[in-house]
Formats: C-alpha cells, sequence, structure tokens
C-alpha cells in the first residue's frame, strides 16, 4: 500500500520534472544569446528555438495526453507554413518581408526555423490564457481565452521580432509605420500577428478542449519560459542588444499580465 500510494506521488512529480528542465536550459541557453556573436550567436537562436518547441510538445503530451501533443504538433506546423508562405508570396497579413540564407533549409520558401519557432510561442500563451480566464463565467470563458492567447501570441512577437531583424534573420520592406521606439518592424507586422493568432488559438482551444481534464501537471515550466523569453528578453535588449524600444514594450506588456494575475490572486485570496 505504501508504494502504491509513493508511486502516485512520484509520476506527477516525474513529469513535472522534465518540462521543468527543457525551460531550465531554455532560460539558461537564452541568457547566452546576448553575451555571443556571429556563428555561436546563430547557434544559439537555433537552441533556443529546438528547446521551446520542444518543451511545448512535452508538456502538451504530459499535462493533456500524446494525442493533444501530436495534434499542436502538426496544427502549428500547417498554420505557420500556410500563413508564412502566403505572407512570403502576397505580403498578407504581416507586410512585405523576406527570410535571409542564414536561417537554412526551407519549404514553400519558410525556414524550417519558423514553424518551430511558432510552436514554442503558441502553446505557452495558450496555457497562460487559460489560467488568465479562470474567474471568467464558464459561458464566456473560451471566446475570452482565445482572445487572451492571441493577444499573448502577438505580444511576444513584439519583443522577438526587433531582434531577429538585428541579427539578420529577416527583412522588411517597409518597416513605417511601426510601434513608437521600433522603426524596423511595421504595425503590419502587429496586425498580422493577431490575425494569424486568432485562427490558430481558435483551432488550438478546440484541440486542447478535447484532452482529459483537468490537466495532469502544471503549467510553470511554459509559463517560466514566456515569462523569461519576455521580460528576460526585455532586459536583454535594454542592456546588451541596442534595443530599448523592444525592450519597453515588453517590460510594459509583460508587466501588464503580471499585474492581472496579481489582481486575480488576491481576489481568489479572500474567498
Amino acid at each position: 500500500m505504501t508504494t502504491a500510494v509513493a508511486a502516485r506521488t512520484w509520476r506527477p512529480a516525474a513529469g513535472q520534472l522534465l518540462p521543468l528542465l527543457l525551460a531550465g536550459a531554455l532560460v539558461l541557453t537564452a541568457i547566452a544569446y546576448p553575451l555571443t556573436s556571429g556563428d555561436a550567436r546563430d547557434a544559439v537562436s537555433w537552441t533556443i528555438v529546438v528547446l521551446g518547441s520542444l518543451l511545448s510538445v512535452v508538456h502538451a503530451g504530459l499535462s493533456r495526453g500524446a494525442r493533444t501533443a501530436a495534434g499542436l504538433l502538426l496544427l502549428v506546423a500547417v498554420a505557420a507554413i500556410a500563413f508564412e508562405s502566403i505572407g512570403l508570396a502576397t505580403g498578407f497579413p504581416y507586410g512585405s518581408y523576406e527570410y535571409s540564407d542564414v536561417l537554412g533549409p526551407t519549404l514553400l520558401g519558410v525556414p524550417f526555423l519558423v514553424p518551430l519557432a511558432w510552436l514554442m510561442m503558441a502553446w505557452p500563451s495558450w496555457v497562460l490564457a487559460d489560467r488568465l480566464v479562470r474567474p471568467v463565467r464558464p459561458e464566456r470563458r473560451r471566446p475570452a481565452r482565445i482572445a487572451w492567447a492571441a493577444g499573448i501570441f502577438a505580444a511576444w512577437d513584439v519583443v522577438l521580432d526587433p531582434q531577429m531583424v538585428q541579427a539578420g534573420y529577416w527583412t522588411w520592406a517597409h518597416p513605417d509605420p511601426g510601434l513608437p521606439g521600433i522603426d524596423t518592424v511595421p504595425l503590419t507586422n502587429l496586425a498580422g500577428w493577431s490575425f494569424a493568432g486568432l485562427v490558430l488559438m481558435t483551432l488550438l482551444d478546440r484541440l486542447a478542449a478535447r484532452s482529459p481534464a483537468p490537466p495532469r501537471i502544471g503549467d510553470a515550466a511554459p509559463l517560466l519560459a514566456l515569462g523569461w523569453m519576455t521580460l528576460g528578453g526585455a532586459l536583454a535588449h535594454a542592456g546588451w542588444l541596442g534595443l530599448p524600444g523592444s525592450a519597453a514594450w515588453g517590460g510594459a506588456l509583460g508587466a501588464a499580465v503580471l499585474v492581472v494575475l496579481a489582481v486575480q490572486h488576491r481576489r481568489a485570496s479572500r474567498r
């Protein structure tokens, strides 16, 4: 009997450990990004994206089952290639841009790294949105979750896109007008990410709704990755990368979410 109880308590802990290890490795690798340059920085970028995408799939599988993990991988890959290939060919919905050869092999003009980056961003965005809508009435929870997830997905790119342009991974044909303080990325990109995010998160929400409830493990790992890539990224932009505009936006957006979470926690603790 003691052995059975120990097994039941160990399995969740063991299941939580792997995502946390991946999140920790992601954070450490992200710290190395502003401290490197040239080919070493390119290798760090690839490592960050691979770790982030692996974290998303592993956490989805351990928390909501293998079918959810497989569906997440397929859904994000198809959505990323579809939106990005259309964007490259037509300029819709992001604006006119092109990738450099640094990112390596492509499919329909889309570097393999790009769907992995979408995967890294999409799942933590949905997980955070799921947490943010817990106080919302059940009948309003799904549209609120989709809206939050799409907004977080787009906001994350506000920090990442100027960094990637600075690294030479892609360039915009018409970067103006942009957000105040960001003169290398057009506002059309934010609009495009918001639109793509709404489509992707609507589909992802339906996928996650079919998974077992409640989740089998907690969401600390994807939230740690999301928090560090946003707030830690803002710190790197301000202190090392010379990107004060995106640093300010990243700090403001990250702080806004933290305030919402703090208010929710305070209200819940009063009940």
